[in-house]
């Protein structure tokens, strides 16, 4: 309801905020509060009105005051001047001469058209000099020395009122840190968070144990300034108060409470001298380019103590603290306690950290005890419309079992034939017609067996048959290979039928085996975790690259089987083998031959198991389906080292390159940055569902529940082309220039002969070594494995040292080979690029 117009009008700037609410609050049945800031505050406002005010406007600053003054019947009680910039940087910013110096200038100056009795600005007191020693109270009237930024703008701003406040009354209060029971002081917040996470930071300081600096609590602050604006009229025209607490808690005496309440240890510090804490924090913040709580500044400011007379405000004022820091910490971190993800959350740090602490896994414990989202008897209608709607599928495989029993005689598996034999046999094989003979008889008892299958399939009581229709495609796929057909029109067939008959059983419908409590929420986003890493848009990219790995191996498969006559290499040639080109010398070398079947087409079947193994399941898959996704991971992690090691071996051991070759190594590589934040996700609900008391071993194999809590799954492919072309390049991963540039290095290193003219040994090692840093490089530019980076230092030194340690070098090479090295060294250590996306407490391992 609008105040009544006799009521003394109080103006706050900077109303929004937390402290400015808090003050309205108290002051608005005595006085008519109206709040100035840049927007109005959240949720129900404390202040009758908000005006609009852009305190670095000259326009914008006298429009509100105008404004202001016509409301207020032309006569301001108080003005409570709390709006400021602020950072922890320690590093002057021009937002603090803009917003703080001139700003109150600004304000100042349009006060002086309105009759305005009495101006009070929130200082701080670090604008003051330090305790000159541990006991000595400063007061006002003691020298000032602001140390950094931020209270330098403000002992600026505090001589500008001097100046410009004309005939308007001041009171500057110059006020210790601000807490309450979910603490909300920036400093003291980091502290405990630091000793909540045992972070190796908690146990280190830079500075003296005892000093330390004073607190106050918001309800004193809101006291105080309510009792600032009630004594205006006996108050002198221009005066200063410390406004804290008297009692000073020391750096290591807050150490020792806040461990004894969250671990219920005397928590020990050690003192770390400045001399190695300064280098540390920047080579942590400017070199590593990683985000730190402890600044430079702050270190050289480590051993500021203050202690405060506050004789003043308890004289003029009738003011001083009814609470103690001492006395709300058992709360504060009691609050931490209950939700820690809450308090992190109000005092502005990531709450993504500690969304599987132990307080959280013990909450989400006692809803897993609780009804679940969805009974078992929703979820079974569900599941059972999803089975009526895709009863084609399992009749589509029957048709497939059909068709493979027809194929031979379609075929020609059956007939005499002769031809030569593969390229890349290396051993005793049966004639040709007995081989396609024997493929032949598979495919009739497979797609007999995959119409049994498929037929039981279709009862829901025996749904788990599908899962042997799969296997059946598994082998289906991998018959071909084994039996060394001479049949490319059967190698075809039998490629897609296999995958199409896995797609059919356990992908399209129902997945058989999966948990009803696993599909009782459609929560998909793992604890803590800011996006799903099983939506498709996260996997769309590997599937997408296993096509092309698909493609690339089959055509190579085909040759070694002698289904093609040649191969295509437009670069590298045969050295010593009696072929065409490098890629016929690569395929069909001793190594190739030494496998029991065609190695490219081995290739060709895990890129199709990738396929497989990455489209099925839904966006909850991470723990409906833990041990496909694990599955997939090891389908490929391997198949990429697998393949970058097939690459290192090809100059040293076979004399050759295959430029097909190389382009599936790569394609490989590119799957594993893709692939390893849904792993991580998994491996992170296996561990925390069985803290939150499910059975491991049942979960690993049929899901389990969700265990986080109110979350709506985000739009997967439902959203603009734009944002799904985005998500598909930079889901979990994103490409620093620093690994870009490493990558890049790593293949000049595989050029050296071409480029800088060495020879062997020289070169092998740098061809090797090459291959290795793209691998480490690409691998690391996933976000969550971002560490690895660091491997490249180690290459990098060894790349620098090689020309000294081998022979093969000219001196161009050495001078080549040192500066690559040293600039793979230098490229690995920063962390690059950080996304905004989050990983359930990972992040502090994305260093």
């Amino acid at each position: 309801m609008p105040k009544d117009a006799n009521q003394p009008t109080v103006l706050i700037t900077g109303s929004s905020g937390f402290l400015g609410q808090a003050i309205a609050h108290r002051l608005r049945d005595r006085y008519r509060v109206i709040g100035l800031d840049l927007s109005p505050p959240k949720g129900e406002s404390e202040t009758e009105e908000t005006i609009k005010l852009d305190i670095t406007s000259d326009e914008s600053v006298r429009e509100a005051i105008e404004t202001a003054g016509k409301r207020s019947g032309g006569r301001l009680a108080s003005v409570i001047h709390l709006a400021a910039y602020y950072d922890t940087t320690g590093k002057d910013n021009p937002k603090y001469g803009a917003v703080n110096v001139e700003g109150t200038r600004r304000l100042l100056e349009a006060l002086q058209g309105l009759p305005t009795e009495q101006f009070i600005y929130a200082s701080t007191l670090l604008v003051q000099a330090p305790s000159p020693a541990k006991g000595a109270r400063i007061n006002e009237d003691d020298p000032l020395d602001p140390a950094w930024a931020y209270p330098k703008s403000k002992a600026e701003t505090e001589a500008g009122i001097a100046k410009h406040r004309g005939a308007i009354r001041t009171a500057t209060l110059r006020l210790a840190g601000v807490y309450d029971e979910d603490c909300r002081a920036a400093f003291i917040a980091q502290q405990i968070a630091r000793i909540f996470e045992r972070l190796p930071t908690a146990y280190l300081f830079s500075g003296d144990l005892d000093a330390g600096q004073p607190y106050l609590h918001k309800d004193d602050l809101v006291e105080a300034f309510a009792r600032t604006v009630g004594h205006r009229n006996e108050l002198p025209d221009d005066c200063v108060f410390l406004i804290g607490e008297e009692e000073t808690l020391s750096y290591g005496d807050l150490q020792k409470r806040i461990g004894r309440l969250i671990h219920g240890e005397d928590w020990r510090t050690l003192a770390l001298p400045k001399s190695l804490a300064k280098p540390g924090a920047w080579m942590q913040t400017e070199v590593l380019d990683e985000e730190s709580e402890i600044k430079p500044w702050m270190i050289e400011n480590s051993d500021d103590h203050y202690e405060i007379d506050i004789s003043r405000a308890r004289k003029k004022l009738g003011w001083e603290p009814r609470h103690s820091l001492a006395a709300t910490l058992p709360e504060m971190i009691r609050r931490l306690k209950q939700d820690p993800t809450a308090w992190y959350a109000k005092n502005k740090l990531e709450p993504s950290v500690v969304a599987a602490s132990d307080p959280e896994i013990e909450q989400a414990e006692k809803r897993l005890a609780e009804p679940l989202e969805r009974s078992d008897a929703e979820v079974e209608v569900a599941v059972e419309e999803h089975r009526l709607r895709t009863l084609w599928a399992p009749l589509a495989n029957v048709a497939l079992g059909l068709w493979l029993v027809s194929s031979p005689a379609t075929l020609g598996l059956f007939d005499p034939v002769g031809v030569p034999l593969p390229p890349a046999l290396g051993h005793e094989i049966a004639e040709p017609a007995i081989r396609n003979a024997r493929l032949g008889i598979s495919e009739i008892l497979s797609g007999l067996l995959v119409a049994a299958f498929a037929l039981f399939g279709m009862y829901r009581r025996w749904s788990h048959a599908q899962w042997i229709t799969a296997a059946l495609g598994v082998w289906i796929m991998l018959a071909p290979l084994v039996f060394w057909t001479t049949s490319a029109a059967a190698y075809a067939v039998d490629t897609l039928a296999g995958m199409l008959i896995v797609a059919f059983a356990v992908m399209i419908p129902p997945t058989p085996g999966i948990r009803l409590r696993a599909l009782a929420a459609d929560d998909d986003r793992p604890l803590g975790w800011s996006y799903s890493p099983s939506s498709f848009t996260q996997r769309m990219p590997i599937v997408a690259l296993a096509f092309v790995g698909l493609f690339v191996s089959r055509y190579l498969a085909a040759y070694q089987m002698g289904h093609v006559d040649g191969l295509w290499d437009p670069f590298f040639g045969p050295g010593e083998a009696p072929v065409r080109n490098g890629s016929e010398a690569v395929v069909t070398s001793w190594v190739s031959k030494g496998f029991p079947i065609a190695d490219a087409g081995l290739g060709a079947f895990a890129y199709a198991l990738d396929i497989l193994a990455g489209a099925i399941g839904d966006s909850r898959r991470w723990r409906t389906m833990p041990w496909m996704v694990l599955l997939f991971g090891l389908l490929i992690v391997p198949l990429g080292a697998v393949s970058v090691s097939f690459i290192i071996i090809q100059p040293p051991l076979i004399g050759a390159l295959c430029t097909l070759c190389i382009i599936q190594a790569a394609v490989t590589v590119v799957l594993i940055p893709y692939s390893i934040d849904e792993v991580l996700a998994t491996i992170q609900y296996l561990w925390r569902v069985r803290k939150a008391g499910e059975p491991f071993w049942r979960t690993f194999w049929m899901g389990g529940p969700a265990i986080s809590e109110d979350q709506t799954p985000a739009p997967d492919l439902n959203r603009p082309a734009s944002e799904l072309l985005k998500e598909f390049i930079v889901g979990g991963v994103n490409f620093p220039w620093t690994l870009v540039a490493s990558a890049l290095l790593g293949a000049v290193l595989m050029t050296t002969p071409i480029v800088f003219g060495s020879v062997p040994p020289l070169y092998h090692s740098d061809h090797i070594l090459g291959c290795v840093v793209i691998l480490v490089a690409v691998t690391a530019m996933a976000e969550v494995v971002r560490p690895v980076r660091f491997l490249n230092v180690l290459l990098g030194a060894w790349v620098a040292a090689s020309p000294f340690l081998l022979a093969g070098g000219s001196t161009v090479a050495t001078v080549a080979n040192l500066a690559i090295g040293l600039a793979l060294i230098a490229l690995s250590l920063p962390r690059g690029t950080r996304s905004e996306e989050h990983y359930g407490g990972w992040d502090r391992a994305i260093v």
